[in-house]
């Protein structure tokens, strides 16, 4: 587990400001903010996993006055975040091992931060992030729907090895978590870089049952 951490730390650290800069403009994650932005109410509580610069996420739902947590395995993305959203938290810590107290978020983020796990690391940490969410908090996850298992790639010009699941079995994994889908939506989208290939992105809208 902490070998899988640091590769996903180097990974990040070495992107940096660029990982902010090539993914700006996702209209598919802008509108699953504004989705997450008129479910909740005033001074909601939410957690951002793999917060990365602070933006757009945690900066999106601070300046609309949330109280945002964000956590990356990345000390350069938080400390990226920390001096970009001042009004949001940011932790230097891996999901997989920071405590997370039970029904204690209105609201989950989950961006594209799971790639770098295992599938049974994944479904364990979308359960913990389930329990973590008050009965009827939303959670948005992010990730790219495809049937692969530690497949070594190259992603902006960084070696990574990407685990994830086919579209309908991220949707089987996110209902066996104790959510319930409300929304689910398939993007292609390029990153701004050099090395950037287009990939799909699959965005799924959940509420954990009331």
């Amino acid at each position: 587990m902490a070998d899988r951490g640091q590769r996903a730390a180097a990974v990040f650290d070495a992107l940096g400001a660029t990982y902010e800069k090539a993914f700006a403009h996702s209209e598919a994650h802008l509108a699953s903010l504004e989705w997450l932005l008129g479910g909740l109410a005033p001074g909601s509580r939410v957690l951002d996993v793999g917060s990365g610069t602070g933006r757009p996420t945690a900066a999106t739902l601070a300046a609309a006055g949330h109280d945002v947590l964000g956590v990356d395995v990345s000390p350069v993305m938080v400390d990226l975040a920390t001096r970009q959203v001042p009004q949001a938290t940011f932790r230097h810590a891996d999901i997989r091992e920071l405590p997370l107290e039970e029904g204690s978020f209105d609201a989950v983020c989950v961006y594209f931060s799971l790639l770098q796990m295992t599938r049974a690391e994944q479904s364990e940490v979308l359960g913990r992030l389930t329990r973590a969410l008050r009965p009827g908090g939303l959670l948005v996850l992010a990730t790219v729907p495809a049937d692969v298992e530690d497949l070594a790639i190259e992603f902006m010009g960084q070696p990574v090895r990407a685990t994830s699941f086919a579209a309908e079995d991220v949707v089987a994994v996110v209902r066996d978590a104790g959510l319930t889908v409300e929304s689910e939506q398939v993007v292609e989208f390029t990153p701004d870089h050099p090395q950037g290939a287009v990939e799909p992105h699959l965005f799924v809208y959940c509420r954990r049952a009331s």
